[in-house]
């Protein structure tokens, strides 16, 4: 049976995706204490005492690297969803018809069910981005998924798994498409409310992330590249520069 506590955390956490579901995005917070909480503030750290954005990418001495991308798929998550929650009360994304709003070129499509019962099914941009975002935070609220780290050695055990490295492929690969819609279809919106600076440094911090350990595919990252292209420059040239730097 449950703790009282843990049936607590367990009621705030199937809220969390209910507002989700509704368009009313909560940030998921890092528990004070945990592996979680202490990945996420070295990078507020690093970032916060002038540190270079490669420098807030890199895994730190001594961590995991699967605890490392699990807290960035939660901070990244968190991101996003600021970013949306800006947009998600706008009437004018219900003018958007199935198929529409997109970047040029492509139409990401959403894939209800499971195995043989799954079917993919043609929705707006901006449905498809309330469902990803939905989405996500069932699988972080899912403590199978995303054990609650009290149990380090438990949580890294899980983080360490095939399963969920391919849980955490798939969330960065539906963040960057959420990404690609937003600029493609709401930059304009989004820099006329004074936004664009948040979002373009969330999004470089992003494609940091994702280029330092290969988490995207290129077929994924191809409708992007005008964007893509500067922001993976300038690491290649960042983190070359640093190598020269630190000398033999």
């Amino acid at each position: 049976t449950p703790s009282r506590g843990k049936a607590k955390k367990q009621r705030s956490s199937k809220m969390s995706a209910k507002k989700a579901s509704m368009g009313t995005f909560q940030p998921l917070r890092h528990r004070s204490g945990t592996m979680r909480d202490r990945l996420h503030n070295y990078t507020k750290r690093t970032l916060g005492a002038g540190g270079s954005m490669n420098e807030a990418v890199a895994l730190p001495p001594g961590e995991s690297c699967a605890g490392w991308v699990a807290v960035h798929a939660v901070d990244f998550y968190n991101d996003v969803s600021t970013i949306w929650a800006v947009m998600a009360g706008d009437p004018y994304l219900s003018s958007f018809r199935p198929g529409e709003g997109f970047p040029s070129g492509v139409e990401y499509r959403w894939s209800e069910g499971t195995g043989r019962d799954a079917q993919t099914v043609s929705v707006s941009a901006p449905v498809y981005i309330e469902k990803v975002l939905h989405w996500i935070a069932e699988q972080i609220n899912d403590e199978t998924k995303f054990p609650d780290d009290d149990d380090e050695a438990e949580a890294l055990r899980v983080f360490q798994t095939p399963q969920f490295a391919a849980l955490c492929g798939q969330i960065f690969r539906r963040l960057f498409r959420v990404y690609g819609i937003v600029y493609s279809s709401f930059f304009g919106t989004l820099e006329a409310l004074g936004m664009a600076p948040h979002l373009n440094t969330c999004f470089k911090h992003f494609m940091f992330f994702c280029t330092e350990f290969g988490l995207l595919p290129e077929r994924e990252v191809e409708p992007l590249e005008v964007l893509v292209k500067p922001i993976r420059k300038q690491y290649y040239l960042t983190k070359q520069q640093g190598s020269v730097g630190a000398g033999p």
